[in-house]
């Protein structure tokens, strides 16, 4: 599993929680990958959305300009069961070879 993997990841995991705007999804994400490029995570973004794992709409607008935010839809919900079951096959194998 590639970190473009993990990062999508991360990112599905996020939206599992609820509809979050990009930004927010950015600043979580460098929490975890800080030398993880602003583009980079916004074009795993639009690829989620163009493959149907997720959806993009704006919100209501706040103090500042509009929000994009982005949601997670049902074939989403199977990527991510799919992408964390690779990931955990991955901490079994490293596992099994002493490295964790």
């Amino acid at each position: 599993m590639l970190k473009k993997d993990l990062v999508e990841l991360c990112l599905l995991h996020l939206l599992a929680q609820g509809d979050q705007y990009g930004y927010e999804l950015l600043r979580r994400l460098h929490g975890a990958f800080p030398d993880t490029q602003e583009s980079a995570v916004y074009a795993i973004l639009r690829g989620l959305c163009q493959k149907g794992c997720s959806e993009q709409y704006v919100g209501t607008a706040s103090d500042g300009p509009a929000r994009k935010y982005y949601r997670l839809t049902d074939r989403g919900t199977a990527r991510y069961g799919e992408l964390l079951r690779q990931w955990r096959a991955l901490l079994d194998a490293l596992t099994a070879l002493g490295i964790t």
